[in-house]
C-alpha cells in the first residue's frame, strides 16, 4: 500500500530540551544531544518500583482501547486540564530478547532510532519537537524499549508523524551504526567503567541468574557491539521496531476519534512483521546461596549487595514484596535506616527493592558501608533486619505508612499526562491490560502484615539468595573478583 505524503515540519537550528519521566525500575536513560546516557541509581528505586506497582483510587483514567489492522494497539486517554499531549511508544523487546554474541542491541536502538528515517534528518526528531516547544527521550531496560514525547497538543499530529517514520523506515547505515556505537562506548565509560561500584549491578544480575536473558547487562557487551554488521541491526530493527510489537499511548487534551485518525493516517500503512521468537525465562530454583566479591579501585567505601529471588511483577506476592521494600527503605523511620544508619552506624547508606520483571525478578537489599565500619558485621546487621520481620509482624503504622507512601506516589505521577501515557503503554504491554492503572491499587491495599511475614519467611531466605561484596582497592590496583562485563 503507497504511503501518503508525509507533511514537512521546519527544522530549525537550536539546543533541544530533554526531559525524563520517572521510571518504575532500574534501566538506560539516554539524554541529551550528544546521546550520553545515565543508569539510574540503584538505592531510589524503591520508592519508584513501588509507585508504578499500585494505582490511585482518588482518580480513574479514561481510555480507549483500540488495535488497528496491522496489530498496533493504540491507547487514549483525554485529559484537558493544559493543552499538553503525552507520546509513549513500547516496543516490545529489550535486553532479555539478546542472544550470546549479541548482546546490546536493544540499548543501541535507543540510539539509534534518533539517526534519522525517510523523512527526517540525523538529529532532527530531537529538534523538530525542541522547536515546537516538546522534549523528547528513550529508555530501555531488560523488558521493553520506549520512546516518548511531550507536545503542546496542537503538535500531536508532529508527533505521530515522527513516531510513524521512524518506525517504518530508520535509517540504518555503516556511519549511523558507527557513531551510535562509540557513543555507547563511551556511555559505559562514564557510567559504569569509571564510576564507584559501576559495575555491582551488572554483577548482581549476573551472578543471581543463570537464564543469560536476564542475566546479561542492558548495554551489553563492548565486543558484542563492535563485532555488529548492518545487517545484524538492519534484521533486529525489522524483528522487533514493527506496529504489532508496539503499544501507542496517547494522553492530553485531543479528540479521541480526532487523534485515531491520525494514529490510523501515519501508522496504519506500515506493515505487520512475523512475531518475534519468544523468549524463554525460565530460571531453574536457586538451591545455595552464590558469593562473589569484587575489589574496586574506584570505590572508597565497601557495600554489599543481596539479590533474593522472587515471582514476576504481575503476582500478588510480588505486590507483599514491594511494600515490604518500603516498609525496610522507605525514609528514616525506616528498618533498615534506624537499625544500620542511626542505631549501629554501620552504613551511611542503605536501601530495599523489589525489581519489577515481566518475569522473574530478584528482591535487593543494599548496603554501604560507613568509613571503618566492618563488612562483615554490616552484611549481618541486614540480615538481622530481615529476620526481624520473619519473626513478628510489622506493626500497623509501618504497614499503612507503606500503604501512603505508595499511593502519594502514585498519585503524584498521574497527575503527569506524560507518566499515564507511559504506564498505560507498560501495563497493556506487560499484562495486556490498560486498565491496571486504575486497579493496582487496590492490590496493595489487600496487603497484610501477614503477608510481609510469609513472603519473608518464603523468599528471603539464605539458600535464595545472591551476595556481592564490594571492596575498597588501592588506587591503580587491577579491578575484579566477581563475575561482570568490562573490567571483572
Amino acid at each position: 500500500m503507497p504511503r501518503e505524503p508525509r507533511p514537512q515540519w521546519e527544522c530549525r537550528t537550536g539546543e533541544p530540551a530533554h526531559a525524563a519521566a520517572r521510571q518504575e525500575r532500574p534501566m538506560l536513560i539516554c539524554r541529551g544531544w550528544r546521546w550520553r546516557a545515565a543508569l539510574r541509581a540503584t538505592l531510589p528505586v524503591a520508592a519508584v518500583a513501588l509507585s508504578a506497582a499500585v494505582g490511585a483510587t482518588a482518580q480513574t483514567v479514561e481510555f480507549s482501547d483500540t488495535t488497528l489492522e496491522n496489530g498496533l494497539r493504540v491507547i487514549i486517554a483525554e485529559d484537558h486540564v493544559a493543552p499538553v499531549v503525552s507520546i509513549a511508544v513500547n516496543y516490545d523487546v529489550g535486553s532479555r530478547n539478546e542472544r550470546r554474541g549479541r548482546t546490546g542491541f536493544a540499548h543501541l536502538f535507543e540510539h539509534m532510532m534518533f539517526e534519522g528515517s525517510e523523512n527526517v534528518g540525523d538529529g532532527e526528531h530531537f529538534l523538530l519537537v525542541a522547536n515546537n516547544g516538546g522534549d523528547v527521550n528513550g529508555t530501555t531496560d531488560k523488558d521493553r524499549t520506549l520512546y516518548f514525547e511531550r507536545m503542546p497538543s496542537n503538535q500531536l499530529e508532529l508527533g505521530l508523524f515522527l513516531e510513524a517514520d521512524r518506525m517504518a523506515s530508520l535509517d540504518i547505515t555503516p556511519e549511523n551504526l558507527d557513531n551510535q556505537r562509540n557513543a555507547v562506548q563511551e556511555e559505559r565509560r562514564l557510567r559504569i567503567d569509571n564510576q564507584p561500584h559501576g559495575h555491582t549491578f551488572e554483577a548482581v544480575d549476573e551472578l543471581a541468574y543463570e537464564n543469560f536473558a536476564y542475566a546479561h547487562s542492558i548495554i551489553g557487551s563492548m565486543t558484542d557491539l563492535n563485532a555488529a554488521t548492518v545487517t545484524d541491526v538492519s534484521s533486529f530493527f525489522r524483528t522487533y521496531y514493527a506496529p504489532n510489537n508496539a503499544v501507542l499511548a496517547i494522553v492530553g487534551s485531543v479528540d479521541t476519534a480526532a487523534a485515531l485518525e491520525l494514529v490510523r493516517k501515519y501508522f496504519g500503512p506500515i506493515q505487520r512483521q512475523p512475531p518475534p521468537p519468544e523468549v524463554d525465562l525460565t530460571e531453574p530454583p536457586q538451591t545455595a546461596e552464590r558469593r562473589a566479591s569484587y575489589d574496586d579501585p574506584l570505590a572508597r567505601l565497601a557495600r554489599v549487595d543481596i539479590a533474593y529471588h522472587i515471582p514476576e511483577s504481575l503476582s500478588a506476592d510480588h505486590d507483599a514484596l514491594s511494600v515490604l521494600s518500603t516498609v525496610l527503605s522507605s525514609g528514616r523511620s525506616s528498618r533498615l535506616y534506624q537499625g544500620i544508619v542511626r542505631d549501629t552506624q554501620l552504613g551511611v547508606q542503605v536501601g530495599a527493592f523489589a525489581v519489577s520483571n515481566r518475569g522473574p525478578s530478584l528482591f535487593r537489599v543494599i548496603g554501604i558501608a560507613a568509613p571503618g565500619a566492618d563488612v562483615a558485621a554490616l552484611e549481618a546487621a541486614l540480615y538481622e533486619e530481615i529476620d526481624r520481620i520473619k519473626a513478628e509482624p510489622v506493626e500497623s503504622w509501618e504497614l499503612d505508612k507503606a500503604r501512603n507512601d505508595a499511593r502519594r506516589s502514585f498519585v503524584s505521577s498521574l497527575g503527569s499526562s506524560l507518566q499515564r501515557a507511559i504506564l498505560l503503554s507498560r501495563y497493556t504491554l506487560f499484562y495486556d491490560d490498560p486498565g491496571q492503572i486504575n486497579t493496582r491499587a487496590e492490590r496493595v491495599a489487600a496487603v497484610s502484615a501477614e503477608d510481609l511475614r510469609r513472603v519473608a519467611r518464603e523468599y528471603l531466605v539464605e539458600s535464595n539468595r545472591s551476595v556481592i561484596i564490594t571492596i575498597p582497592a588501592p588506587a591503580g590496583a587491577p579491578s575484579g573478583g566477581a563475575p561482570g562485563q568490562g573490567g571483572f
